[in-house]
C-alpha cells in the first residue's frame, strides 16, 4: 500500500483509522461528507500533515467516487449511515448511502483496475446470536433497516469479487468504542450524562450483551487485514471474544467515574422487540490465523481512556447529553 483512500474519514472510526495510517507512513486521501460549513467532522481534530489530503464529497455520487478513488492502491470504505433508531424513520436514506454508496466505490475500483477494497460491515448483520462465538459463517439476520442495508452492501461488494475478481475484503468489527464516538451509542450516552452532572441516567434495555472493541484495536485490525496477502474475497470479524452486558457496562462506567448513579429506562431508547439484537459475541479465530491480530486494550482500560477524553470540557461542548440522538 502506498496511496490510501478512506471514505467516512470524518467519522468516529474513520478519523482514528486515518491517524493510524499516517502513523505507519502511508499517504492518505480522506473523504469528509460535503457540507456548506466546510466542516471536516472529526478530521478537524487531526493536525494538518503533509501526507493527509482531505476531500469533501458524497459516496452517493458515482462520478465523485470515481475521481476520489483514482490513483489509490487501497480503499478503506467506511462511509455509512449507522444509527439504528434513525433507520426506522428514514430507511431510504440508508439504502442510498450504505448500498448504493458501496456499489459506487466498488464500481469505481473495478473501472480503475488493480485496487484493493476493504468494505466495512458490522456485527449487527448477524442479529441475535444463534450460537456463540459468532463466526463468519453465522446466518445473516436483518433485524433493522440499518442491518439490512449493511447485509446488502456486503453482498454487493462480494459480488464484485465473484463476478469481476475485484480484490475485496469485508471487514466486520464488533462494537467499537472510544474517543469521538457519537452520542447515540451506549458508552458515550452514559459517560456524557454522568459528566454533565446527571444522576438518573436515561438508557434503553440493559439486558443485551455486546463484544466491545477499543477503537485502536479495531483500526489495527483493519490495517493488518489490508496488509495481509490471504484475505481477498473473505468476510473477517474483528472481535475480542468476550461479551459484556449493558448493565455490567453501566456499573463499570459509574465505578470508574466514581459516582453513585441509577439508571432509568427510557421508552424512546427501546428497540422494537424483534429488532433488538440481544447477544453478540464474536469469534476472532480467522483474523488471528490470517494476520496474527490480537486485542490489546482491555475493556476497563479502554473505558478509562474514553472517560478521560469525554471529561474534557472542550469536548463535552460538542455533545448534548440531555437530548437523545437517534
Amino acid at each position: 500500500m502506498k496511496q490510501i483512500a478512506v471514505t467516512g474519514a470524518d467519522g468516529f472510526i474513520g478519523s482514528h483509522l486515518v491517524e493510524a495510517l499516517l502513523e505507519r507512513g502511508y499517504k492518505v486521501r480522506a473523504l469528509s461528507q460535503y457540507n456548506s460549513f466546510n466542516n471536516w467532522g472529526w478530521l478537524e481534530d487531526i493536525a494538518p500533515r503533509e501526507n493527509l489530503d482531505v476531500w469533501c464529497g458524497d459516496v452517493r455520487d458515482p462520478e465523485f467516487c470515481r475521481r476520489f478513488t483514482e490513483g489509490a492502491d487501497t480503499i478503506f470504505h467506511l462511509a455509512a449511515l449507522i444509527a439504528i433508531p434513525y433507520s426506522y424513520i428514514a430507511p431510504d436514506s440508508y439504502v442510498d448511502t450504505n448500498i448504493k454508496g458501496t456499489l459506487n466505490i466498488c464500481q469505481a475500483a473495478k473501472d480503475h483496475g488493480g485496487q484493493r477494497v476493504l468494505v466495512t460491515s458490522t456485527s449487527e448483520v448477524y442479529g441475535t446470536a444463534r450460537y456463540v462465538p459468532i463466526d463468519e459463517k453465522h446466518p445473516k439476520q436483518p433485524q433493522s433497516p440499518y442491518s439490512a442495508t449493511k447485509i446488502g452492501a456486503d453482498a454487493i461488494a462480494l459480488s464484485f469479487h465473484n463476478a469481476f475478481d475485484l480484490d475485496v475484503t469485508v471487514v466486520r468489527p464488533f462494537n467499537t468504542y472510544g474517543p469521538r464516538q457519537s452520542a447515540r451509542a451506549i458508552i458515550p450516552t452514559i459517560i456524557t450524562q454522568i459528566a454533565s452532572g446527571v444522576r438518573k441516567i436515561k438508557v434503553g434495555d440493559l439486558s443485551p450483551t455486546r463484544d466491545f472493541n477499543y477503537v485502536a484495536d479495531t483500526c489495527r485490525g483493519f490495517i493488518d487485514i489490508a496488509e495481509a496477502n490471504s484475505t481477498k474475497g473473505l468476510e473477517i470479524n474483528i472481535a475480542t471474544g468476550k461479551e459484556t452486558s449493558m448493565e455490567d457496562l453501566f456499573k463499570t462506567i459509574a465505578r470508574l467515574m466514581g459516582v453513585d448513579v441509577e439508571w432509568v429506562r427510557d421508552p424512546e431508547r427501546i428497540r422494537p422487540a424483534t429488532s433488538e439484537v440481544f447477544r453478540l459475541l464474536g469469534d476472532n479465530s480467522l483474523i488471528k490465523e490470517l494476520t496474527g491480530w490480537e486485542p490489546r486494550v482491555s475493556l476497563e482500560e479502554g473505558l478509562e481512556r474514553t472517560i478521560r477524553w469525554f471529561s474534557e470540557p472542550s469536548r463535552m461542548e460538542k455533545y448534548k447529553p440531555g437530548i437523545y440522538n437517534r
